[in-house]
């Protein structure tokens, strides 16, 4: 098995990872199979490393803080942030700033072979899309609209579905990224 970079997420059906306020309420409260297709716990086995925004840090620091969740990653996590951090406790963590190029390396090797998983949001697997570096985008499209928030992946880019699944309410693919278009579609 080839180690790769994955955008493993689930979204609404309008596109968006977060609402407004930066909550994932809508997705906490949705049917999902944890032996289904596609599912959480088959995926995070063949994970060896994790990067994630500051923004998807801090929600989940929250939740550790507010006693509603534990720090649930024993592999190596890199946050990518312009802001001092506070850290959480076992965790092992890492936060750097700048091009995400720079520290794919450092990823890879600490992934041990394994896959990469670009956690969130948005924006972060698109600048790894835009340095060449994301491989795959899964998605667990979730049976809700928000009208807004934090978009999936907000960049144009050609995909090519390479496996889809129904999982509970959701249904999920699997992308290959074909890289960056601009108006020109038929190449």
């Amino acid at each position: 098995m080839t180690q790769k970079t994955v955008y493993y997420t689930a979204t609404t059906l309008d596109g968006f990872i977060a609402d407004p306020a930066d909550s994932l309420d809508w997705l906490l409260v949705q049917d999902i199979d944890a032996d289904g297709p596609m599912n959480y716990n088959a995926f995070i086995a063949g994970v060896g490393a994790i990067a994630m925004g500051a923004t998807t840090y801090e929600w989940i620091r929250a939740r550790i803080t507010e006693g509603t969740e534990k720090w649930g990653y024993a592999m190596p996590a890199v946050v990518f942030t312009h802001r001092d951090l506070p850290t959480v406790d076992g965790a092992d963590l890492r936060f750097v700033s700048g091009d995400v190029a720079a520290v794919h390396a450092e990823l890879v090797a600490a992934a041990g072979g394994k896959d990469v998983w670009v956690v969130g949001g948005g924006d972060l697997a698109g600048q790894f899309a835009d340095a060449g570096l994301l491989d795959e985008i899964v998605a667990a499209i979730a049976p809700v609209t928000l009208g807004a928030g934090r978009p999936i992946f907000p960049r144009r880019y050609a995909l090519r579905l390479t496996d889809v699944a129904r999982n509970g309410a959701f249904a999920c693919a699997r992308y290959a990224v074909l890289g960056p278009r601009t108006t020109d579609w038929s190449a």
